[in-house]
């Protein structure tokens, strides 16, 4: 049984992690912290997990992360940069739910982070979690960067094109939208239901954090630079990311198939029948990517489809797929979820 620590375990990406490990089977909770709340029992917070998660929060001092076998970092930027070594000098793995070891170019994560990287020394070694691109280095990793939730749509949705050199690489258009648990269990008032209810909007268009991780993604499935306009957009929804993006055929290819022959063995990817549109409750609560691949009026314009449970592939789940790989279990184990509808 694996023993797992979760730091930060009350924001939304932290109650993720225990509802799909509670019913886990081949892991265990031990240690769940919260300075704020230490001491408080985790169901109290989270009464979805009365019965399934019996232990209290507590401080990261009294939790003894140490003794477990994996601590999940489910931290805004900038905490597990500062924490992970100790842990892996302890041996102990580490995922890191943030964007601490995302990108491995440290001068450019400061640039888009705004503050100076604890660990530098650490961001060679880390594995990106995208299993579909990375799963053999996975499964031998000690530290895991967990893809961001915009970046895993964008990049399933475009690694069969760039793979197959099939696409104009320098004029990649991603137009992605998102709930509003994308922004976190905090009090800001651009999330309040007043505010976001009824109401649509782009934000970052100069500049988005997830575009250095996107871009770099892109950029290795492609041996080369890439040129990315990605334009992120908040919806009146609590989860999910819908991710449209454009790309021009340089070749004539039949785009179902690479799709349907790229993510054929791929349990959490499903390639949906020609002229479908994913929907982003077709995936709400699963660790399931959706995709569609369209040619408008059979031009050269290429046109991908992409949804995820921003909280479950986009984090959380993901993050439990990595943990699978990284200890011998099924990939798939703790994650065979149904989606809910309606």
């Amino acid at each position: 049984m694996i023993k797992v620590g979760i730091v930060g375990g009350t924001g939304y990406t932290g109650v993720e992690l225990m509802r799909l490990l509670a019913r886990h089977g081949g892991a265990k909770l031990t240690a769940i912290t919260s300075r704020k709340e230490a001491g408080m029992p985790v169901s109290d917070m989270y009464p979805n997990l009365r019965g399934l998660v019996d232990i209290p929060f507590s401080t990261p001092a009294d939790a003894a992360l140490e003794d477990c076998d994996v601590v999940f970092f489910a931290t805004p930027n900038g905490i597990a940069m500062q924490e992970a070594g100790a842990l892996l000098a302890a041996g102990v793995r580490v995922i890191d739910l943030a964007a601490d070891f995302r990108i491995k170019d440290v001068t450019e994560w400061e640039k888009w982070y705004g503050m100076s990287h604890a660990s530098p020394q650490l961001v060679a070694e880390a594995v990106y979690g995208l299993p579909e691109v990375n799963r053999e280095r996975i499964r031998g990793a000690r530290l895991i960067a967990n893809p961001g939730c915009y970046p895993t749509a964008a990049q399933l949705g475009y690694l069969p094109l760039i793979e197959a050199g099939v696409v104009d690489n320098t004029a990649l258009i991603a137009d992605c939208k998102s709930g509003v648990s994308g922004a976190g269990r905090k009090a800001e008032v651009h999330t309040l239901m007043c505010e976001a209810g009824d109401n649509f909007k782009a934000y970052g268009v100069s500049g988005h954090r997830h575009l250095p991780e996107i871009s770099q993604g892109l950029a290795n499935a492609a041996g080369a630079p890439v040129g990315l306009t990605f334009v992120p957009h908040l919806t009146p929804m609590i989860r999910g990311i819908h991710a449209t993006l454009y790309a021009r055929l340089t070749k004539d290819v039949d785009v179902q198939a690479l799709f349907e022959q790229r993510y054929a063995r791929e349990a959490f990817v499903d390639v949906m029948p020609a002229g479908s549109t994913p929907e982003t409750r077709s995936v709400r609560g699963a660790n399931t990517c959706r995709i569609a691949v369209h040619r408008p009026q059979g031009g050269n314009t290429v046109v991908v489809l992409s949804v995820i449970d921003n909280l479950v592939k986009g984090a959380a789940g993901q993050a439990v797929q990595n943990m699978n790989l990284m200890f011998g279990l099924p990939e798939d184990q703790g994650l065979g979820i149904v989606p809910l509808l309606p």
